[in-house]
């Protein structure tokens, strides 16, 4: 029997192709695991119920001799992507009840490549949060260590990955969504160049820096997956089509000032040294670069994202679908659904986002913020000229453990400080597995992340050192 939690995507479609294996089998391999672990892990909200239908479409492509390298492969989807007759609750209580009318635009793309959807992966409610304690749904547990976190707001896709309950997934980023949980659950992931990947049919948190992106077992499976899903979209003007001219990449820039910030774990500042001697001694010229306000990035980010999220997230009012609660007139009916369909996590940002474009404030707060984030992107625009791809660590510790960290929201803020750089200059980045921490208890060994981060549309210069990084 074929060992399926050993192979890529590519040789997973060689396999069907030459008759070796079935979509059938290898869809059932996902299932009997999720029938093993989904109960513990808290991975999917929803299973699909035709989830075997959708296999049989498929093989019938590979039967006509018309399948693509997606064909057949069970997906997970985060629970903020429509599809067309589905449930979409991103996380949160407000939205029970509500079915999609139509496919994102991600998921019309994949259907015509028939990728089989496996089901809706939990999430931080509306992605907010590094944990998916943040969820109405309760949290995903980590598959490396079940009494510690997956990471979030993408966390219930990054377990699926992980545990082998899906191939491939697909995540959102808009401070680190993917690259964080990636990043504690050992798996590839990877945050596209804002306006790479269409958005349209994501329910949204900070327009401007969301972006949905892939997360798979290996580089390869992560760029087959992005490959298919970017592209300009008629539908979401802040997409494009691009051709760059690639380089191979041959210096990687390290952001000094970024890692002196302090907190970051021993095991994570060990490995990340390491990490940059294995890319010396392949090659790679190791060369420091300057970013002064980089520092400035979290910040910055923290008044314009729950300024996004106050103006996006008002669009639910329990009038139009979802959860509502009855009140005395109008207003107590908005009060009482809000106060009752959000939880702690939403309320704080709504607050918080509301106050900052407030009279009187914005000028002093959301203008200031976007005057960093040119400022910002200005430094990374300079740091590209001297090097290829700059690196950092994914995350500054490894897993936390589920609720160590619930009652100190500053301390879960600042788990982002390395991924939100790249959605506040708008770069893509990729995440990829460069070691274990063992637990301080020694009972488990928990993955630890590399982040490269590259210029504007250059992902494929972050796919082929991610692939020599990991010797693919």
């Amino acid at each position: 029997m074929i060992d399926l939690k050993a192979l890529s995507i590519r040789k997973i479609h060689n396999a069907i192709k030459s008759g070796g294996i079935s979509v059938k089998e290898v869809v059932e391999d996902c299932i009997k695991e999720i029938n093993s672990k989904n109960k513990d892990l808290n991975v999917y909200l929803e299973v699909f119920s035709d989830v075997l239908a959708q296999a049989r479409e498929a093989q019938k492509k590979f039967d006509e001799g018309e399948a693509t390298l997606l064909t057949g492969i069970p997906l997970a989807i985060k629970d903020n992507i429509l599809i067309e007759g589905r449930t979409a609750t991103a996380g949160s209580k407000i939205l029970s009840g509500f079915i999609s009318p139509y496919d994102s635009t991600v998921i019309a793309k994949l259907k015509k490549e028939r990728a089989v959807f496996l089901g809706r992966a939990n999430m931080d409610e509306f992605a907010m949060g590094s944990s998916t304690e943040n969820s109405a749904f309760g949290p995903t547990k980590n598959p490396h260590d079940q009494k510690r976190v997956a990471g979030g707001s993408s966390g219930g896709s990054a377990a699926a990955v992980s545990g082998g309950l899906a191939f491939a997934a697909l995540g959102s980023d808009t401070g680190g969504s993917v690259r964080q949980p990636a990043s504690f659950c050992g798996v590839v992931g990877l945050k596209p160049t804002y306006g790479a990947v269409s958005r349209y049919g994501l329910i949204a948190l900070g327009s401007s820096l969301d972006q949905i992106g892939p997360m798979g077992r290996c580089v390869e499976d992560v760029e087959i997956l992005f490959n298919a899903v970017r592209g300009r979209d008629a539908l979401d003007s802040t997409s494009v089509e691009t051709r760059t001219e690639h380089v191979s990449p041959k210096t990687v820039g390290i952001p000094r000032k970024l890692l002196s910030v302090g907190g970051i774990h021993p095991d994570v500042e060990k490995n990340f040294s390491e990490s940059l001697s294995k890319l010396s001694s392949m090659g790679f010229k190791i060369k420091d670069v300057e970013l002064p306000s980089i520092n400035y990035s979290l910040p910055a980010y923290y008044i314009i994202m729950p300024a996004e999220a106050s103006s996006n997230l008002a669009r639910y009012d329990g009038v139009k679908y979802g959860f509502h609660v009855n009140g005395n007139d109008l207003l107590e009916d908005y009060v009482l659904s809000r106060g009752g369909g959000f939880g702690q996590e939403p309320r704080r940002r709504i607050m918080l986002g509301t106050y900052v474009l407030s009279a009187g404030y914005y000028d002093a707060y959301y203008s200031r913020a976007v005057q960093v984030r040119s400022l910002i992107a200005n430094e990374f625009a300079k740091a590209f000229k001297e090097v290829d791809v700059i690196a950092t660590p994914t995350t500054p510790t490894p897993a936390f453990k589920i609720g160590e960290k619930a009652n100190d929201p500053l301390s879960m803020y600042l788990a982002d400080i390395f991924t939100v750089p790249a959605n506040i200059a708008n770069l893509p980045a990729l995440t990829v597995p460069s070691g274990f921490s063992k637990s301080s208890d020694n009972s488990s060994e928990l993955p630890l992340g590399l982040q490269f981060i590259g210029r504007p549309f250059d992902e494929r210069s972050l796919f082929e050192v991610g692939k020599k990084f990991l010797g693919e």
